[in-house]
């Protein structure tokens, strides 16, 4: 089941549950659309992997399987890949 982590790992800018603006890669490292699309032009900084649009959980869904609290942060800047 996806995390659903609650912030970008870039610019630290939140993501709720419901954002269209997450994007993740394969090992779910998050990040916003601005940082993965501009400023890492597509490709994970932590992986190599490439980004999707988070899904959305249903609020039913939420209720019973709540997204993370836990904030993640690189400890290096993001750079273009």
């Amino acid at each position: 089941m996806l995390m659903l982590r609650p912030n970008c790992e870039c610019c630290d800018t939140d993501l709720p549950p419901d954002s269209a603006e997450a994007r993740i890669c394969t090992f779910e490292c998050t990040f916003c659309a601005a940082c993965a699309d501009d400023i890492l032009k597509g490709v994970c900084p932590n992986c190599g992997g490439g980004f999707v649009a988070r899904p959305i959980r249903p609020a039913a869904m939420l209720a019973k399987y709540p997204a993370s609290t836990e904030r993640v942060r690189r400890k290096e800047p993001c750079a273009a890949a």
